[in-house]
C-alpha cells in the first residue's frame, strides 16, 4: 500500500512504518495526595481515557530511568471525583461523557 509521506516514520532499528490511528477521544489524569501532607503519597497517575463510548483506566508508573513509564490497565472504578482548583467533580463532568 501507499501512504502520505507525513504519516511515515523510521523506527529506532530504521524500518519504516505507519503512523496510524487507533482511537481518539479525551482524558484525565490524576495523582494521589497524602491529605494531611498535600504532597504525592507514590509515585504513579492514573490516566482515564474515553473515546465517546467507553473509558479505559491505565496506572502509569516511572521506570528507574526516569525516562519512561510502565502503563498498566486497571478496572475502571466507575463515577468518582477529583479534586480539582475549584472543588471535587465527578470524573465524567471532567471527561464530558
Amino acid at each position: 500500500m501507499e501512504y502520505p509521506e507525513e504519516v511515515l516514520t523510521v523506527s529506532k532499528k530504521g524500518k519504516v512504518e505507519v503512523r496510524n490511528l487507533v482511537k481518539k477521544g479525551t482524558f484525565v489524569m490524576y495523582e494521589y495526595l497524602d491529605p494531611k501532607t498535600g504532597k504525592r503519597s507514590e509515585n504513579k497517575v492514573k490516566l482515564v481515557l474515553y473515546d465517546g463510548e467507553r473509558r479505559e483506566s491505565l496506572f502509569l508508573i516511572p521506570m528507574k530511568d526516569g525516562r519512561r513509564f510502565l502503563a498498566l490497565p486497571v478496572e475502571d472504578k466507575g463515577d468518582l471525583h477529583i479534586m480539582t482548583p475549584k472543588g471535587p467533580v465527578r470524573l465524567s463532568e471532567l471527561l464530558k461523557c
